[in-house]
């Protein structure tokens, strides 16, 4: 489930760290955040879609690991990330 390009542009611009930022680890975990999201709402109505239910747990494990890098780089944007995105720290 890709994300349209306006929504991608508007997560981008939300939590852009300087202009025209796209790939700092702010950016990638509310990015993978929103579609963690909607692909949750898709396995509420598609319980035995296993194959989307194993690309969720990748994108899970993948924005626990940038949350730990960031953990080890800089604490104060770990915590700030994990809350703006809804994450429990």
């Amino acid at each position: 489930m890709p994300l349209s390009s306006s929504d991608k542009k508007t997560i981008i611009k939300e939590f852009q760290t300087q202009a025209g930022d796209t790939g700092s680890p702010e950016v990638q975990v509310a990015l993978l955040t929103h579609r963690i999201e909607k692909l949750t709402e898709h396995l509420k109505l598609h319980a035995h879609d296993n194959h989307s239910r194993r690309g969720l747990l990748s994108m899970i494990a993948k924005r626990r690991r940038l949350i730990n890098f960031l953990e080890k780089v800089d604490r104060e944007r770990s915590s700030k990330i994990a809350q703006r995105v809804g994450l429990k720290d």
